[in-house]
């Protein structure tokens, strides 16, 4: 992941996801970027069977 503080902006490079909410993923508010994740992990799963 990418951290901008300037611009209160984290990246998750992985699935291409940006996020305008710095200070509350640095306060664990990273529930998006979970669920983000494990839709691409199912997505990709599905594709390879």
């Amino acid at each position: 992941r990418t951290y901008n503080f300037p611009q209160g902006r984290v990246t998750d490079h992985r699935i291409g996801m940006t996020l305008y909410n710095l200070d509350e993923v640095l306060n664990g508010g990273v529930q998006e970027f979970i669920d983000a994740l494990q839709f691409a992990e199912n997505s990709e799963k599905l594709t390879k069977d």
